[in-house]
């Protein structure tokens, strides 16, 4: 088997893993940014920013929800590198936008009249950018690797995403946000650059037109997925799992704020956790399929995650600790806190069996279709998972405005663990049947 450390000196890997790596920085990094300032330095309402967050995931995700049919059509029928070249541009001038709306609220300007906009647009504009990237940076892969590189390569493209979004928080927390304005353009032109290395990857197929009516390409490709049993549960136990994600990333920072008194440094400790913690699994679980392509770990580790999430919830519910100063925590006076360690392990753990449960199934979406296929199958999953995000984005934001406290909003991704586990294992007995490829 060809080890990770092999693929990260390969031309055919490096700089598309480069370019998914900065790709995520900069989403992330722009978004928390925003999020982070509007929480602790415009709303004092713990329903505002709730419903500020969701609305904000909810922009993101949609693009994927109306885009994913065209992105996968233009991927599969037109050269790959290409199009990330044109993506890669795109994103300068919409940093520039987003950039624009967070230099107009840092000086004051009122921000339901001129920046708020401004930033939500970048982020839509950014999602849209996304939507059009996500089904190459998997669909590429069997193109350049060989077929035994190809879960190792899956792991480092999602690990890589990870470590990027946790950096991106770590800075959208810790930057002042006039480095930040900075950055998100400068990290777009290091983009870029780096993109102009990954070799062509031109279309497999002799198919040449683009069917752009969104709702009949929608409901072909969402056929397509269904129609292969193996695409099929690979896709909804991935869905289920992003709807998980999405619930998660409405709550944490109003959590955070909210129920732990912590200051928005905290918040990005703990959501740094969280992706460092994918990044764990999803390297991990390559060593321990040695490479083959099954979803056997699968419902085992979507389990665990509920347990887990079981155990946050009871650390958040007798959390009853207050700052002496009055102030929020500051990320030393956290830390010093006698549940503080054991809140950022659960959470770690909670990512990691995340990690673990989510890169196989992204394998299959890539291997069990023809190459001509590839960034249909994945597009279908980023459209089926975006809808899912999108409710459940939307619910948890309502949740709050409902009355509902942010811990017992935590239960919500019980239900979907269940579900998960069940398609993983349904999953795994497809598997099973599959007449396995002459050596």
């Amino acid at each position: 088997m060809t080890t990770s450390t092999d693929l990260m000196r390969k031309r055919r890997f490096l700089p598309l893993f480069l370019t998914q790596l900065l790709n995520a920085l900069n989403d992330n990094l722009y978004k928390n940014a925003m999020v982070l300032f509007v929480v602790y330095s415009v709303y004092d309402s713990p329903e505002m920013e709730t419903l500020i967050s969701g609305i904000a995931t909810a922009l993101f995700v949609l693009p994927f929800v109306l885009f994913s049919a065209t992105a996968g059509q233009l991927a599969d029928m037109r050269d790959k590198t290409t199009i990330i070249r044109w993506i890669k541009f795109a994103e300068i001038i919409i940093m520039s936008v987003g950039a624009t709306g967070l230099l107009l609220a840092s000086r004051g300007v009122q921000i339901e009249g001129l920046a708020l906009p401004l930033m939500f647009a970048a982020l839509f504009a950014m999602g849209v950018h996304s939507t059009f990237f996500g089904p190459i940076k998997y669909a590429i892969l069997p193109q350049h690797l060989h077929k035994d590189e190809v879960l190792a390569g899956t792991g480092l493209v999602e690990a890589g995403t990870y470590v990027a979004i946790l950096v991106g928080m770590m800075l959208g927390g810790a930057m002042h946000i006039n480095d930040s304005i900075i950055a998100v353009i400068a990290i777009a032109l290091v983009g870029y650059a780096t993109c102009r290395w990954v070799p062509p990857a031109p279309p497999q197929t002799e198919e040449t037109k683009v069917d752009w009516n969104p709702v009949r390409a929608s409901k072909s490709l969402i056929a397509f997925a269904m129609g292969n049993p193996e695409l099929r549960y690979s896709v909804l136990a991935i869905s289920y799992f992003w709807a998980i994600a999405a619930i998660l990333s409405v709550q944490f920072i109003p959590l955070a704020k909210n129920v732990l008194l912590a200051d928005k440094q905290v918040a990005a400790v703990l959501l740094v956790a969280f992706s460092a913690g994918i990044a764990i699994g999803s390297v991990s679980i390559n060593a321990l399929l040695k490479g083959d392509i099954s979803a056997r770990y699968s419902a085992r580790s979507v389990l665990v995650l509920g347990v887990l999430l079981i155990a946050f919830y009871g650390i958040t519910r007798i959390w009853n600790l207050a700052p002496a100063s009055g102030e929020l925590f500051t990320v030393s006076e956290f830390l010093a806190q006698p549940l503080a360690l054991v809140l950022l392990v659960n959470l770690l753990l909670i990512a990691v069996a995340g990690g673990m449960f989510v890169v196989p199934l992204y394998a299959f979406l890539t291997t069990r279709v023809d190459k001509s296929e590839a960034s249909r199958s994945v597009a279908a999953n980023n459209f089926i998972s975006s809808v899912f995000m999108v409710i459940g984005a939307g619910i948890a934001g309502a949740l709050g405005p409902l009355g509902i406290p942010l811990q017992e909003q935590l239960l919500l991704s019980l239900v979907l663990c269940v579900l998960s586990a069940h398609l993983a294992r349904k999953l795994h007995a497809t598997e099973a049947l599959r007449v396995p490829e002459p050596a």
